[in-house]
Formats: C-alpha cells, structure tokens, sequence
C-alpha cells in the first residue's frame, strides 16, 4: 500500500509518501512561502528524490481540517486535481487526529493545540493504548479554557503539541492543574508524514471518498463570512 499525503492546514507545508510500515520520503517546510507557491514544487522535488511513479499509488491522503481556511483550500484543490487525474480514491485525514498521532506511544494524553483566534483552540484529546490511538474528544473549535478544565477533570499527565502552544502557553501554565510537557520540534507541529501513516489506517478501513467528494472541515465560520451574518444581524 503506498499512500501520498498532503498537509496544508497551517503555517507548515508538507507532503509524503508512505509504502506499508515505511517512510519513502517526506518534505516539510515551516517557513514564510505561501501554500500555493510550495506545495507542487516540494511534491515534485519529492517524487524525483525518491523515483515516484504517481501511478504507483493506492490513494491520496489530505489533511481535511480544521485548519487555515486559504491553506485547507489550497491543499483540498491540489489532492482533487492529483486524484482525479490519476483516478486515486482520497482519505480525509482530520487535521488535528493527524497532529496526535505524531506522539504515537506517548504515554500521556496527547492535546493538539491549533490557533482558531479569539482565544480558540482546534482541539481534542487522545490516548495511545493497545497498539492504537483512541480518541477521547473528538475534534473541535472551543476556547483555551474548556480543554484545559476537561483534561482537568481527566486528572492525568498531558501533552501539547501544535502552533497554539505559544499563544496559550500562559494559559497553560496558570489554569491546568496536572502534570504537562510540551512536545520537541521534530514532532510538535503538522506533518504530511502522520497524515499517510494515519491515512493508511482509513484507507485499509475502506474510509475513502472520490476526488469530487472531498470538502475541508472548518468547524467554524471563517472572518469573512462571520462579519457579513454580523453586518446582517446589525440591519435587522
């Protein structure tokens, strides 16, 4: 089974190729450049380092949100246009599952962190039991504090990982009651890398759509549309 995967969803930009239980290559970046001017050249760039036949693959895998609006768009546009042209079934892997499972094994429960603004998290909490990662809150939109009293009331050592940790680092620090660490740089950010592996999990799960069927999962609003139901609620 070989799975390519693309992740678009924050400030990093990152695709992969997994065969079976092995890493063939992956290439992130986490630095100023705008989705659409890297995602197709660092696939490209990729696929030559490694001798990647496209034909070759079983299925595309997206990071399907939440996430950046404009870089869930931009990545969701470029697995549809890959999967329809190679006629490839595609593997919505939920952005913030995939951020978990870069701390596969970890001890603790395991708390992604994205910056939603607003003093909003994406968010959810697993656990890594039994060879597999259980999810213990499904993935969501909700302010800092409402995670950080549940994995309160859960009363166990925890992990952060995610691009929220320096914005609600404070937060942290001031309201969780347990036991917490931070996850090192290698691992505490997206990566298209846990995407296929994950996604290579749904695929032999039979959890796949059609090119035409993949849409992101924002889980909110975004800006735009939230000010003009503002703008519309304030003429009423």
């Amino acid at each position: 089974m070989k799975i390519l995967a693309v992740d678009s969803s924050g400030l990093v930009a990152s695709v992969a190729v997994v065969q079976d239980d092995v890493m063939l290559g992956e290439y992130t970046i986490n630095y100023k450049k705008t989705h659409s001017q890297t995602l197709l050249p660092m696939l490209k760039d990729l696929a030559d380092m490694i001798e990647l036949d496209l034909n070759t693959v079983d299925a595309i895998a997206a990071a399907g949100g939440p996430g950046s609006f404009t870089g869930l768009r931009i990545g969701s546009a470029t697995v549809k246009g890959l999967a329809f042209a190679l006629h490839l079934p595609v593997v919505s892997v939920p952005t913030v599952d995939a951020l978990a499972y870069n701390l596969w094994g970890h001890k603790d429960v395991v708390c992604p962190l994205m910056d939603a603004r607003r003093n909003q998290t994406y968010t959810g909490l697993y656990r890594f039991a039994e060879g597999k990662m259980n999810v213990i809150k499904h993935q969501c939109a909700v302010d800092i504090g409402t995670i950080l009293s549940e994995i309160n009331d859960i009363g166990e050592p925890a992990v952060f990982l995610g691009d929220g940790v320096p914005v609600f680092r404070d937060a942290i620090a001031e309201h969780i009651k347990v036991p917490y660490t931070f996850a090192p740089a290698h691992v505490n950010k997206q990566r298209a890398g846990a995407v296929a592996a994950l996604g290579a999990v749904y695929y032999a799960q039979g959890k796949i759509q059609e090119s035409f069927e993949h849409r992101p999962e924002y889980l909110r609003l975004s800006q735009a549309e939230r000010e003009r139901m503002e703008k519309m609620h304030g003429g009423d």
